[in-house]
């Protein structure tokens, strides 16, 4: 039988994440004490530094507001939908 993979919150992956670029314990010494394994931790690292410098970046700020506006667009789309269903459904009990 294989094993449960593990999920781990957003939050736990950054304060592990950070304490290996704080550098004030080893790979193993963190992951023998959260009980996660070196790789893991070395990927979550390696995630966290590539993405650093996007946090405080425009793009991100402009990818965040269009997909907003996309988002906003969408819902206005489903509601305009939504009354054109309900006026084809009352036009044909009306005909019925």
């Amino acid at each position: 039988m294989g094993k449960i993979r593990k999920n781990y919150s957003a939050s736990f992956k950054a304060k592990v994440a950070l304490e290996t670029v704080k550098k004030e314990k080893t790979i193993s010494q963190l992951s023998s004490e959260y009980g996660v394994h070196s790789n893991q931790i070395n990927q979550w690292r390696k995630r966290l530094l590539e993405e650093l410098p996007d946090i405080f970046s425009k793009k991100r700020q402009k990818k965040e507001k269009d997909a907003e506006e996309f988002q906003a667009e969408l819902y206005q789309q489903i509601g305009q939908l939504k009354v054109e269903l309900d006026w084809l459904k009352k036009k044909s009990n009306l005909l019925n």
